[in-house]
């Protein structure tokens, strides 16, 4: 009587093959999900400059870089009191990799900047670990 199932051959060699495609799978997953981590950085810095804008157009000027971007949240206390304050944001967001976006004002690459440093929280870089900013 012969007995039924797999030798240790045929199962290394499906073992082999998932390990194979799993190899070849995987990479693309994950540049999916850098993707759309700058994705939705840039969706944050729309959404960031666009309540600025509206600062700007009941306070006629920006917040300071000193005020930052809390001033969208919270009325600031010091420097140049915004006379028509109101709350821009329930919240400030953090940037998709758990780090606060940076405010510049007078901006380096515009009027004023709001920018990300990238997945290595370090300025400049290239690919994912490039700043996403304002400006782009």
């Amino acid at each position: 009587m012969r007995r039924r199932g797999f030798t240790l051959i045929e199962l290394m060699v499906v073992l082999v093959i998932i390990g194979v495609l799993g190899a070849l799978i995987v990479p693309n997953f994950l540049d999916r999900a850098d993707d759309a981590r700058v994705t939705a950085a840039r969706t944050d810095v729309n959404n960031l400059m666009q309540a600025l804008k509206l600062y700007r157009l009941d306070n006629q000027r920006y917040p300071s870089t000193e005020q930052g971007l809390e001033a969208l949240v919270r009325k600031p206390t010091s420097g140049n009191i915004p006379p028509n304050w109101k709350p821009y944001l329930d919240k400030l967001p953090a940037d998709p990799w758990a780090r606060p976006y940076q405010f510049l004002n007078p901006g380096v690459k515009g009027e004023i900047d709001v920018f990300s440093f990238g997945a290595d929280g370090q300025p400049g870089g290239e690919g994912r670990n490039a700043d996403i900013g304002s400006w782009q």
